[in-house]
């Protein structure tokens, strides 16, 4: 028997089970005015009815006594006529027919998974302990919704469908479990569950930065910080409070308040934490670039926003080498005439800019001596008042300007810090990250749970890549994060652990790009199985994880352990039906707090539709392919515009990659499928970044039997060519798109963005092949 049949009939247990409390626990009159807990009684017996459909004939015919068809009519029901469905028929079959069928499917799906042989099932790396279980936050989470009476799960699968069957009960929990400091309370949580458009909270106001900084006493440590060469500090959170006041009077001093922009070229240091945090006490709005993009991508993103204070630093240190950053400084005060004043963090006083009549510069240590001292307070904003404005990569135009609320943020960063990393007071949060990426102001929002987040600045593999490895041991780590291509670079240079180095390490999260299965392996193998790998799936999107890991779910070889709570996680496909144990578009059908609140210069929100919205109405596209398992876990196949589309067999780069990056012969690779775009069946394309030491007869043939063998025949590239460099974004992505786009003959500079490139030289070799022909 197929393991997909387990996992429909998983679907359908869920389904039946659900549908069957809310009819429980609610009249036919109820039902009728709950448009929430209706929707979610129509939405299981859709499920239920389609997960029925796709049960294999050999499983309905080995079951003949079952009636399949009776939950299939009633989905049809449910999908032809949504709201004129008789809710008298929906609630007399959950409460007398669905508990002996559910109780039928159970039976049957228990005879399967004892058919499945052990060969069929994936391999688990990593299993929770009982003991941490018992004593994580998510334990106590579970217990205090028992206790107070909003639900009673034993199981995470079990809290999962709660959360995302009854958005309003289990966010409500969230802002009340974590104690939430609304300065006016909301009027409800979630009025209408509808996307776009959705409204959380309405009525409340509360601020980012009084619960980042209210979690910890004044002399617990809220930040360590460590640089490349060596230097450390450490903030306690009452020295971080006294600086964030200080800053705050400063800003404030400089015309900075509620719905100003302020904007940073700041390194991963403790001054861009405390130049955050202050922006967002007055209510203001943080963007940050990382000081290693180039004058016109920082420009690019900051001209939107028009800011009021520019914060830079003079100067930053990477690989050993230090670079000067005045020049950016000197051309943005030029291309932002909005600035007024600009606040200088450094010691080359010589090279800084000069005061004008209408800008004044000034030194940042200077404004933080001057306004020592000063009370530290918060302006209360409305819950989706804009927190920071992300961006997106800018590889094919301008970067879209990605604004989250502070509401949003904090229930969301609480919920996944505390939950699924298990993170609070005495636990170090580490995550390897720059101020340009998502990632720092996830770190950050370490301080929500009283964590000590670390803070590094500089390569991570300079002088080499135990660089980030030795701070983790010296500093006691407790969840330390980092990429996907960080942890393949380690395999792939034969990099060596001692596990009794981390003894305070936990969890080793992945995220940025799918960890291989060797990816998972190698840590397993470094770390001891006592260290949960959590590789960690999202967006700038959303700024967060809907993908990953909980304390109470097991690790298996190169997959996601779980949806996360509150994420409607579902797989699509192209008639927007859900599929399971099979690869589809990776979709949320419910909402979720911290999806953007707007895009800027977007008034009239059309943007952001298309972006999410416009190819299954009322549900978000979020752009990846996705296979949901038989036993609950995910894997992300790559992204979904830039599939592989071969005879009709679809497959997602990253496991592409996985086979061609795994070659010690391989330093990096690009797959392009040149189908579409009016070229038919296209060649499929593989580019090569070899190492030094490899002999490309041998790399190429060697490829060729393991994609024949580990994908498929027809996932064998046409031709294998040799570059020097694969094309990267900012922050490290493939640019799989615009190298299609330019290899089906568009215009290079319409179809990339050279300055959102990391390395835009690597571009010409592809230019030259399209020229080629």
């Amino acid at each position: 028997m197929q393991q997909r049949d387990v996992l429909h009939l998983d679907k359908m247990i869920e389904a039946a089970a659900t549908a069957i409390r809310i009819c429980d626990e609610s009249s036919v009159e109820e039902l009728e005015s709950h448009t929430d807990r209706r929707g979610s009684l129509f939405w299981n017996f859709m499920v239920l009815g389609e997960a029925a459909r796709q049960v294999s004939e050999e499983v309905k015919s080995r079951f003949p006594e079952l009636q399949w068809r009776q939950p299939i009519r009633l989905r049809n029901r449910v999908v032809h006529g949504y709201w004129d469905v008789d809710l008298e028929i929906l609630h007399q079959t959950a409460t007398a027919a669905l508990p002996e069928f559910k109780a039928d499917i159970q039976r049957i799906r228990d005879l399967l998974d004892a058919d499945t042989s052990s060969a069929d099932r994936a391999e688990v790396i990593w299993r929770p302990d009982p003991s941490r279980v018992a004593a994580s936050r998510i334990s106590r989470f579970r217990g205090w919704l028992r206790e107070r009476g909003s639900t009673d799960t034993g199981s995470y699968d079990e809290l999962w469908r709660w959360s995302v069957d009854e958005p309003a009960a289990f966010w409500g929990a969230v802002a009340d479990f974590f104690e939430v400091a609304f300065h006016d309370p909301p009027e409800a949580v979630l009025p209408e569950p509808v996307m776009p458009g959705t409204r959380w909270f309405p009525g409340a106001t509360l601020n980012y930065a009084e619960q980042a900084l209210r979690a910890g006493d004044d002399t617990a440590l809220a930040v360590v910080y460590r640089r490349e060469d060596g230097l450390r500090q450490q903030l306690t959170y009452g020295q971080l409070r006294r600086r964030v006041a200080a800053a705050r009077a400063g800003l404030a001093a400089h015309g900075v308040g509620r719905g100003d922009r302020v904007a940073a070229v700041v390194p991963n240091t403790p001054d861009a934490l405390v130049a955050f945090l202050a922006t967002a006490s007055l209510g203001a709005v943080w963007s940050s670039c990382s000081p290693d993009f180039g004058t016109r991508a920082v420009a690019d993103r900051f001209t939107q926003i028009e800011p009021t204070v520019l914060i830079a630093v003079d100067s930053y240190r990477y690989n050993g080498r230090v670079f000067d950053v005045t020049p950016t400084v000197d051309a943005l005060r030029a291309e932002l005439p909005s600035v007024k004043s600009t606040m200088i963090i450094g010691t080359s006083r010589a090279m800084w800019p000069e005061s004008a009549d209408d800008h004044r510069t000034v030194g940042w240590a200077e404004l933080l001596q001057d306004h020592d001292g000063a009370p530290l307070e918060f302006t209360p904003v409305p819950f989706e008042h804009p927190l920071w404005v992300l961006y997106s990569s800018g590889t094919t135009g301008l970067p879209k300007g990605i604004v989250h609320g502070h509401g949003g943020i904090v229930l969301e960063h609480l919920k996944t810090m505390a939950l699924h990393f298990d993170a609070g007071p005495g636990e170090r949060f580490f995550w390897y990250t720059t101020t340009g990426w998502m990632m720092w102001n996830f770190l950050v929002s370490g301080l929500l749970t009283g964590s000590t987040v670390v803070l590094y600045d500089g390569s991570p593999s300079h002088p080499d890549l135990h660089a980030l490895w030795r701070m983790a041991a010296e500093e006691d780590v407790s969840v330390f994060g980092t990429s996907a291509p960080f942890v393949q670079a380690c395999l792939k240079d034969d990099v060596t652990l001692d596990p009794d180095a981390f003894a305070s390490l936990r969890t080793v999260g992945s995220t940025g790009a799918p960890l291989t299965a060797d990816g998972f392996r190698w840590l397993g193998a470094q770390l001891g199985p006592d260290v949960q790998i959590a590789s960690f799936s999202g967006g700038t999107d959303l700024c967060t994880g809907f993908l990953g890991p909980a304390p109470d779910v097991p690790v298996w070889l190169g997959e996601l352990s779980r949806p996360a709570l509150g994420a409607a996680v579902a797989a699509y496909d192209e008639q927007g039906r859900p599929v399971a144990d099979e690869v589809g578009e990776l979709v949320l059908t419910r909402p979720m707090p911290s999806m953007p609140v707007a895009f800027w210069n977007d008034p009239d929100g059309t943007r952001l539709h298309d972006a999410y919205f416009a190819d299954f109405p009322g549900v978000w596209r979020h752009g990846d392919w996705v296979t949901a398992t038989a036993h609950g876990s995910a894997i992300i196949h790559g992204r979904s515009d830039s599939t592989l589309n071969r005879g009709g067999v679809r497959m997602g780069t990253a496991e592409f990659y996985r086979v061609t990056e795994g070659h010690p012969g391989v330093d990096d690779s690009l797959v392009i499928d040149t189908s579409g775009h009016g070229n038919g069946d296209g060649e499929l394309l593989c580019f090569l970044v070899l190492a030094e030491s490899a002999a490309p007869q041998d790399v190429e043939a060697d490829l060729r039997r393991a994609l024949r063998t580990e994908l498929s025949p027809r996932h064998v590239p046409d031709r294998f060519l040799r570059v020097d460099a694969v094309p990267r974004t900012l922050n490290g992505k493939k640019c799989e798109v615009p190298v299609k786009k330019i290899l089906a003959g568009a215009d290079p500079d319409t179809a990339v963005s050279r300055e959102a490139l990391r390395n835009p030289d690597a571009l010409d070799e592809f230019v030259a092949l399209a020229d080629r022909g």
